[in-house]
């Protein structure tokens, strides 16, 4: 079970006389026990990745086999945690991030509704043990010898199949944390924890002889068993107009947005993770700056849920894997937190993984790959991009689990290309595998447009099942509404462009009122500021209102246009109400869309008044 380092190359490490060493086994490296994954074995000779700074390891030190995969503690710990890219607890995230030395002992922990806040001290960075499935008391500060309130839902002598519930525990979030079946256990229940507070490592109930604690193991490279696969149905609200009307979204869907930098990437995956209509939201900083890392745990800790009245935090689960630290980990931590979604899918809950960026782990699995020595493929990425891609993808959808019901995991990746390429291997391989892109453009962004999301490069492969579920809601008028917007700015820009040879002034009345509506739906509906209260985020009501506002102001240009009134005179109507009015306060009441409307009437009377 023993073995010794004969070769470090970063994060490459090789060791001799390691036998019964199997691929993606779990080992330990060195006196400091740092993590490492086999990944590939050639005549003894086996070689690891680690996951952790290799600094001071050196030929010679002892290498311990853990026989089991790289695996994540899944429990009620998780929400309104924050974790590595192992899913180790990071002590006072919100304010150390460092890349690899031990928390100090006084940090403040952060974990969901401890009963005894003196058992929750924070677990240090250095690797907890990872036996696959603990049986004694977790090590005093560490988060799993922090205490819920359990509270059983079967008894002894109950037969329970995998995903049957066994019971919940009382967590600071607003939701049920349920405890479940084993994938692998059924039968008879034996025995059952009595109500009370219980310990992490706490075994709950015995179900045919397997004890089942209150948190368990399981292989991030593994997906976690379902029933069926389900069809996407209902949307996705991420309450930011632009990709609500255009390029929606379901629950289950796979999403991708690539653009350049300074293009607002991190604000737009950021504004999705506060306002989409999610019940957990997995948020993975994947080789992203520090401090953006910090503006979302600070806002999240701030924001006021709006589905359960707490704060956002607490159901939210942050994988912080900055750029400075260790690279590997980046490539394990997107594994990690599809894992975590997962883990709450098969509690009957929604989840979205939100990742920026997956460029970040693909420049980790580039590295990987040249220092181990596999033969590069485009820009020297590996020959398996592609596939490492789809399997990460694929492990979206709406599902049905064992236990019976609906639950969905969502996934949003960001991509980084470099100099804005679009072509390089990352962002054209990612667009094979997934259902929507919002892409991101220069222009926009630098015009201060934002979203800058680009109606002419996004597309969304989910549009015609919403259509029809939206006409099942009723709202039937959905798809034409989104159609129609499509339609005019595709043909604003057509004429925008021309406009800008010839001058507005040579276009005919009608095209110069089609230039103008463009205008009023990029200002008045498709741009959003995630600085202000009342516009941050738009529900499906208030968005329709201001699509439907715009859209008959431009219906009546076209009729006094039609009638002999000059464009030029209807372009110098006053239309600063209807540009304002998503800035108006009220969210989704129906104060606030009569406000919508009234704003509509006062432009639409100044119009009638130039004939």
């Amino acid at each position: 079970m023993t073995g010794v380092v004969t070769r470090v190359s970063g994060p490459l490490v090789e060791v001799d006389a390691l036998p019964g060493a199997a691929m993606a086994e779990l080992v330990t490296l060195g006196p400091r026990r740092l993590l490492a994954e086999v990944v590939g074995l050639d005549d003894g000779v086996v070689r690891t990745q680690a996951y952790e700074y290799t600094g001071g390891l050196r030929p010679g030190d002892a290498v311990e086999r853990t026989a089991h995969p790289l695996s994540a503690r899944l429990g009620p710990h998780l929400l309104g945690g924050v974790f590595d890219g192992l899913l180790r607890p990071l002590a006072r995230a919100g304010v150390w991030l460092g890349p690899g030395d031990a928390a100090p002992i006084d940090a403040a922990p952060i974990d969901a509704a401890p009963i005894d806040a003196a058992a929750t001290d924070p677990a240090p960075i250095d690797p907890a043990p990872t036996d696959p499935a603990p049986i004694d008391p977790a090590p005093a500060g560490d988060p799993a010898a922090a205490r819920w309130r359990w509270e059983p839902a079967t008894a002894t002598g109950r037969r329970v199949a995998p995903g049957d519930l066994i019971g919940t525990v009382s967590t600071s979030a607003a939701l049920p944390h349920r405890v479940i079946v084993p994938p692998d256990c059924a039968g008879l229940v034996t025995d059952v924890a009595p109500p009370g507070p219980v310990e992490a490592s706490t075994d709950v109930a015995v179900v045919d002889g397997h004890n089942i604690p209150l948190t368990s193991w399981w292989p991030v490279r593994h997906p976690r068993p379902v029933r069926e696969r389900l069809e996407t149905q209902a949307p996705l609200v991420t309450g930011q107009r632009v990709i609500d009307l255009l390029f929606p979204i379901a629950r289950g869907s796979t999403v991708a947005v690539p653009g350049g930098f300074g293009t607002g990437k991190t604000v737009l995956l950021q504004q999705v993770a506060k306002w989409c209509d999610a019940d957990v939201l997995v948020y993975v900083g994947c080789g992203e700056r520090g401090n953006e890392m910090a503006d979302v745990l600070a806002e999240l800790a701030t924001i006021d849920d709006p589905r359960t009245g707490g704060r956002l935090l607490e159901r939210t689960v942050i994988v912080a894997n900055t750029s400075n630290m260790p690279m590997m980990a980046r490539e394990a931590s997107v594994y990690a937190a599809v894992t975590v979604a997962e883990y709450f899918r098969d509690m009957g809950l929604h989840a979205v993984v939100v990742a920026d960026s997956t460029s970040r782990w693909a420049e980790a699995l580039r590295e990987m790959a040249s220092r181990s020595g596999e033969l590069p493929a485009e820009e020297g990425y590996p020959a398996g991009l592609s596939s490492a891609l789809a399997a990460f993808y694929e492990r979206a959808g709406r599902f049905r689990t064992l236990g019976g019901q609906e639950g969905s995991v969502t996934i949003v990746g960001a991509v980084s290309p470099q100099g804005g390429d679009f072509t390089e291997p990352v962002t054209a391989h990612t667009q094979r595998f997934v259902r929507a892109l919002w892409t991101l453009d220069r222009d926009l962004a630098y015009a201060r447009h934002y979203p800058a999301v680009s109606w002419a490069g996004s597309f969304s492969r989910d549009v015609p099942h919403l259509a029809a579920w939206y006409a099942r809601a009723g709202d039937p008028a959905w798809a034409r509404r989104r159609a129609r917007v499509a339609a005019m700015l595709a043909e604003a820009d057509r004429l925008a462009a021309l406009a800008d040879l010839m001058g507005v002034s040579a276009l005919p009345g009608h095209e110069r009122v089609v230039v103008l509506g463009g205008r009023l739906l990029r200002e008045g509906v498709l741009q959003q500021s995630a600085l202000s209260v009342t516009d941050a985020r738009c529900g499906a009501e208030r968005a329709a209102a201001l699509v439907e506002a715009v859209l008959d102001v431009v219906d009546t240009c076209h009729a006094l246009v039609a009638r002999g009134v000059p464009a030029a005179a209807v372009e110098e109507v006053d239309l600063t109400s209807i540009l304002r009015a998503r800035e108006l306060p009220g969210g989704e009441t129906a104060e606030a869309l009569s406000a919508i409307a009234a704003a509509r009437d006062v432009v639409l009377r100044r119009l009638e008044e130039l004939t």
